[in-house]
């Protein structure tokens, strides 16, 4: 996200329409972005004069003091940790400046409210909150199979699609008064004065932050690092809740606020909800572009820093691969639609197995008791209906994707994946099941009898809900279940 931001903002100043392929030309671009620093401070990780930025570091006014030593990038880093003795702090005590480099991007472009003083960056909806990426990516093929998403091509369609659609997005980001020519990109040029805050005026539409007050130094030969408080954040913008127009973030349509993912992952249900549901609208950067071939398989790319109140739940990320026709819809209205009907359905189906996983598992719990079965029973199924809905999560994307282009070849097409995706969620459902059965407690006078039922319940409830995977028995099968 910050290459991306810094190519296109080097890009547009320079008026250039094509990326560069050298790297003279890219000094040339990003220097086009600094000219008024011929000695390019801003592009260094340490400069003496404390007067001048350094790189993703502002000037430090005359009365700011930075009391706050730091040793290690990792000291620096983003990420809140609480015991030393489980994941260790300030142990890069070797760090190359890359590391450094890494830590000032994560910590200046993605940091929360940290306590007094400690303040996060403008492109979140809260201090406790998250800066998402949602986009597509192209992907890279490894012996003929789709892999990770390709770097390179990521960067140039990302790049070349901010570039390209800047006067629509000004237009669209009108209402927040960004500067169409002139404005800061670089928010770490400007001394920070104690209190003095930036407005969305005087910025770039892609303008990349800096939120804490921070310098590096050399010290016995080491890189090292001081920081500091600020009693206000850096930009004016806390009343947009982050949605400021990030070309990776969805924004709430009614509520225009920011996504947040707080203490949940990018499982079928988040993802359900941010691209289909019309709640959100979906990001530039994850709408089909020109880049993108109409039938070629790309990657949908999710991921953010789950926070929650001065914690870190974990980076959470999800890489889905997308066909072109798939990709298409997500972008249009009346196909997103479809789509989140498809979905619906599918959650629906998986509602209706896990339903019949539980009652089935609670059932072993009151010793085959149909009658005996109280709440506190269900409270022994949680652990296997988690274990269900992450085998669901595993295909629900796979199947969606089918029987949305099924649609196109009828309705007998359309029954058949439906088919096939129930038939799935019962094979894996019936092994968690399996799993589960010892771990449910049940005197054991009663288990034959609680798990012989329990198994009956559970497929009863399965070919009640889906009769059409279990098919009705010939005669010559009666007449044997008789005799």
């Amino acid at each position: 996200m910050f290459l991306v931001q810094l190519a296109a903002l080097g890009l547009h100043r320079a008026g250039i329409g094509v990326l560069p392929t050298t790297e003279a030309e890219w000094v040339k671009v990003l220097r086009g972005l600094t000219p008024e620093f011929p000695d390019d401070e801003p592009w260094c990780l340490v400069v003496d004069d404390w007067s001048k930025p350094a790189f993703l570091q502002p000037p430090v006014p005359a009365g700011i003091i930075l009391k706050t030593e730091i040793s290690t990038p990792d000291a620096l880093d983003l990420l809140i940790t609480s015991r030393n003795h489980d994941l260790k702090q300030r142990i890069a005590s070797r760090a190359e400046p890359q590391d450094w480099v890494l830590s000032l991007i994560s910590l200046q472009t993605g940091e929360g409210y940290g306590g007094a003083g400690n303040q996060g960056i403008a492109r979140m909806n809260g201090g406790s909150s998250s800066r998402p990426l949602v986009g597509l990516a192209p992907l890279s093929q490894q012996n003929g199979k789709y892999a990770s998403p390709h770097p390179s091509s990521w960067f140039r369609r990302d790049v070349s699609t901010l570039v390209e659609s800047r006067d629509d997005q000004l237009n669209e980001q009108s209402f927040r008064g960004y500067s169409a020519q002139g404005g800061l990109g670089l928010v770490w040029l400007a001394p920070w004065e104690e209190g003095q805050q930036i407005g969305l005026d005087h910025l770039d539409m892609w303008f990349i932050e800096v939120c804490r007050r921070v310098r590096l130094k050399w010290q016995s030969g080491q890189l090292c690092a001081q920081s500091g408080t600020s009693i206000a954040p850096r930009l004016s913008a806390k009343h947009w809740k982050g949605a400021l127009g990030d070309p990776w973030a969805p924004v709430h349509v009614t509520e225009g606020k920011g996504f947040t993912l707080a203490g949940r992952s990018f499982d079928y249900t988040t993802l359900v909800d941010l691209l289909f549901s019309g709640d959100w609208t979906i990001p530039l950067l994850a709408r089909q572009t020109i880049h993108d071939s109409p039938t070629e398989t790309v990657a949908l790319v999710a991921a953010a820093l789950s926070r929650g109140n001065s914690k870190t739940e974990g980076f959470k990320s999800r890489i889905l691969p997308v066909g072109g026709k798939v990709t298409r819809a997500i972008s249009l209205g009346p196909s997103r639609e479809k789509l989140q009907g498809l979905a619906r359905k599918q959650m629906e189906e998986i509602k209706q197995i896990d339903k019949a996983l539980r009652d089935a598992l609670a059932l072993i719990a009151a010793g085959g008791k149909r009658e005996s079965i109280r709440k506190e029973y269900y409270a022994h199924t949680s652990l296997a209906r988690s274990s269900f809905d992450r085998a669901a999560d595993e295909v629900f994307f796979e199947h969606l994707w089918a029987r949305f282009e099924a649609q196109e070849e009828g309705l007998e097409r359309l029954r058949s994946e439906a088919e096939r995706f129930a038939r799935v969620l019962y094979q894996r459902a019936s092994v968690v099941f399996e799993d589960a059965l010892p771990a449910i407690p049940c005197p054991s006078l009663f288990r034959p009898r609680a798990e012989a039922r329990a198994r009956g319940k559970f497929q009863s409830a399965v070919r009640f809900a889906f009769p059409e995977l279990f098919p009705s028995p010939t005669t010559q099968e009666k007449n044997d279940a008789v005799a």
